[in-house]
């Protein structure tokens, strides 16, 4: 579940120069030497857990002799009051890493939790799949936060596999499209947009691995699907059938009962709340000394 570790450094690494340039952290520089702690981050609300690997990598890049404890594993459903791990050392370090850590783990945990939601509201009956909505800069970390939260990756970037929307069938057409894409790249997954039924029928016939139906209503999606079943069964083919657009907490289960394959929607990674995490300090003033 966890991202790749070289994109884990690299974010952390950047969030650490923004946030300790160019002199550190000169507040937490004042403490007495040789102060130590032991803090814990505590879970204040239920939800799934992801981040892990980026608040370890964050505590590690400021101080690699801070004492590392994880309680819980990448994906873990928590109730408010978890204890997911504990850090000890000097007191200064913890502080200086402490909003980075926060910062990935509440931020990829509300992904992951929201995901979950989804994945238990559907029990199973299609596969909640991700978006290239994501923040710059922090794609492969949030969609590793989707599958910790029991979802499932659409396409990482443009160069992952063929996939035609409105914008470019008005130039090319669906056919053509296809064509196109079998003759250029046989080995890619070919996925077309549709927004009409005609376009889904065209697009399955003339070979799509996948059809994305947009913006439609659970109505037109069930009338879609079965469409979609008598022409598979036709051309012996088994193509997916994506729902997206208008997807939201309200809907997610009439869309789930419509029989399509995938269901994906933007605001799993780019409109999740935070998860609320906390990191609570005790503090050893016998370990201080002023200088």
């Amino acid at each position: 579940m966890h991202p790749p570790i070289h994109d884990v450094r690299e974010a952390v690494a950047r969030a650490l120069a923004e946030d300790l340039q160019p002199l550190g952290d000169i507040t937490a520089a004042l403490l007495p030497v040789g102060t130590t702690a032991t803090a814990k981050f505590v879970s204040r609300q239920p939800g799934r857990i992801a981040g892990v690997l980026c608040a370890d990598e964050a505590l590690r890049q400021v101080d690699e002799d801070l004492a590392r404890d994880w309680a819980v594993a990448e994906g873990a459903i928590v109730e408010a009051g978890h204890l997911l791990g504990t850090v000890s050392g000097s007191l200064a370090s913890i502080l200086a890493a402490e909003r980075t850590a926060l910062n990935f783990m509440c931020h990829l945990s509300g992904i992951a939790s929201r995901v979950g939601e989804w994945v238990a509201l559907t029990d199973g009956r299609i596969q909640i799949w991700d978006t290239r909505k994501t923040t710059p800069g922090l794609r492969s970390l949030e969609k590793a936060a989707v599958r910790a939260g029991g979802g499932a990756n659409h396409r990482g970037n443009l160069s992952d596999w063929v996939m035609f929307k409105d914008n470019h069938l008005t130039v090319l057409g669906v056919t053509e499209a296809v064509k196109r894409a079998r003759q250029v790249w046989p080995a890619r997954t070919v996925h077309v947009e549709c927004d009409r039924l005609d376009q889904m029928v065209e697009a399955i016939e003339i070979g799509a691995d996948v059809v994305l139906l947009d913006n439609m209503s659970p109505e037109q999606v069930v009338e879609c699907v079965a469409v979609a079943n008598d022409a598979r069964a036709a051309t012996n083919t088994r193509v997916l059938v994506e729902i997206s657009g208008g997807v939201n907490d309200d809907n997610i289960v009439a869309y789930a009962n419509t029989g399509a394959d995938l269901v994906s929607s933007g605001s799993l990674t780019n409109s999740s709340a935070n998860l609320d995490i906390g990191l609570d300090i005790d503090s050893d003033p016998a370990s201080g000394s002023h200088e």
